[in-house]
């Protein structure tokens, strides 16, 4: 994500919309923070906040509609750059004057929930009926706490996928089908390894499964890197640390207890790491703590990434690639599998007009809004309609996204750890993971560092 900070003044509800398309597609987002007047001869002016800039045309089309079946609400949108957008939300937050309503994330909310900073949406009448079932599978669970309050509505989803340069594939002498059915194991790597060394050309045009291949010297990686993955890997290792049949936790939503003691953790770990002594991956060296997958695979760098869904957009964009969406190689437990994540809108419990907020989030979770976003073509919106819809998006821009949705129509699937703590873990894992990166630290001490990781559960 890009820092982008800059602020304007509120846009007359007309040119909001013309604005926003125009701003998105400069070098720079312009935003606009903290409360004001209601515009117009609307009574109530509501802040939202979200931080991906591709989707601001999309919220500002909604906003729109919104704005038009209720005149007493003026919407300000309001977009920041990932790391700016926590920081000004928690500076919000102790100040006073955050958003009325702003895009959440599974990591974050557990603990904004525990500190009551958060409405439970099941005490406002314009979502305490919403259904459940509306949305895709499992979405709308992620966003409810032990104790029932519900605290998000979902607004998309994300899985997994492997972004590739079909012509980087016809030089090596494949084509986009070789990348159908792969394998994969932590013993040897299956098909898919095969087929990683067989895109890896080192300095002197030798493929990585060729005698002579030097990993000291690659000009090619058959895989990209996008870091070590933290806590999570989500991109990185975690579907195939779960294709082994590994879990995060002991429960799908709201575990107890960390499984980072697993020796399926630590196999697929080793094995994902070890691609890098092969030479198969960039080393921790190259891309440190801000990889890019995206400009590697444009530059040609790498011929493979796994990445998820929300960078498709990113992908697409990329001058000189022909572009082509593989699935994950099935394994161990005879299936691809893919972390299942899902952004929802929550409210601020600071907030001066809650049910107005809540009939905002609502209209954010409708199936009128989620086409709208769909048409976009740039997230998997959460409502199966507004899923269908950036299908043929992406279909129109010349991208197959079957092997993200599949994901999910198949069950293949699994959560991202919502568990209590989950800020003190990551700080805790992230430098741990880097190590491993480095090739300094054996995957299996994380078998001692359990114990400690579950310490920190609420």
């Amino acid at each position: 994500m890009t820092n982008r900070t800059l602020s304007t003044q509120r846009t007359p509800r007309r040119r909001r919309l013309a604005a926003a398309a125009v701003a998105a597609g400069a070098a720079a987002v312009t935003v606009a923070c903290g409360a004001g007047n209601a515009a117009g001869g609307a009574e109530t002016a509501l802040d939202y906040w979200l931080w991906d800039a591709n989707q601001l045309p999309a919220y500002q089309a909604c906003v729109e509609a919104f704005e038009e079946e209720n005149p007493d609400i003026d919407v300000r949108v309001s977009q920041y750059g990932w790391d700016d957008y926590w920081q000004k939300l928690t500076a919000g937050f102790v100040a006073g004057a955050g958003p009325d309503v702003f895009t959440d994330h599974l990591t974050r909310y557990p603990e904004y929930a525990g500190r009551d900073l958060l409405l439970d949406l099941n005490t406002l009448d314009a979502t305490a009926d919403v259904d459940p079932d509306t949305f895709q599978p499992g979405l709308a669970e992620l966003w409810v706490t032990p104790d029932g309050g519900r605290y998000g509505l979902p607004k998309d989803f994300d899985t997994i996928a492997l972004f590739y340069d079909v012509n980087a594939l016809t030089e090596a002498g494949m084509s986009p089908e070789d990348l159908q059915g792969l394998t994969w194991n932590p013993d040897d790597g299956g098909t898919f390894e095969d087929v990683i060394a067989h895109l890896s050309v080192d300095a002197n045009g030798v493929r990585g499964d060729e005698e002579g291949f030097d990993p000291d010297n690659v000009e090619t990686y058959g895989m990209a890197s996008n870091g070590s993955g933290g806590a999570e890997g989500q991109t990185q290792w975690s579907w195939l640390a779960a294709s082994t049949g590994w879990t995060f936790t002991d429960q799908p939503v709201w575990g107890t207890e960390y499984h980072f003691d697993d020796p399926r953790l630590h196999e697929t770990l080793a094995w994902y790491f070890g691609l890098v002594e092969k030479g198969f991956m960039p080393p921790y060296e190259e891309v440190g703590t801000s990889p890019n997958p995206t400009q590697a695979l444009g530059s040609g760098r790498a011929v493979l990434s796994s990445n998820g869904s929300w960078m498709i957009r990113s992908y697409t964009a990329l001058e000189g690639v022909e572009l082509g969406v593989a699935p994950l190689p099935a394994g161990p437990v005879g299936h691809p599998m893919s972390m299942y994540n899902g952004l929802a809108d929550s409210i601020s419990a600071q907030t001066e007009n809650p049910e107005e907020a809540a009939r905002l989030v609502a209209f954010l979770g409708s199936e009128a809004c989620q086409v709208i976003v769909g048409e976009a073509g740039v997230v998997f919106p959460a409502i199966p309609a507004g899923t269908e819809a950036a299908v043929e998006a992406f279909a129109d821009q010349g991208v197959d996204v079957q092997p993200f949705t599949d994901l999910v129509d198949n069950g293949y699937t699994f959560f991202f750890p919502v568990t209590d703590g989950y800020g003190s873990i990551s700080a805790l894992m992230t430098p741990i993971m880097d190590e491993i990166y480095i090739g300094s630290r054996d995957p299996e001490t994380l078998t001692q560092l359990n114990d400690q990781v579950n310490d920190l559960i609420g």
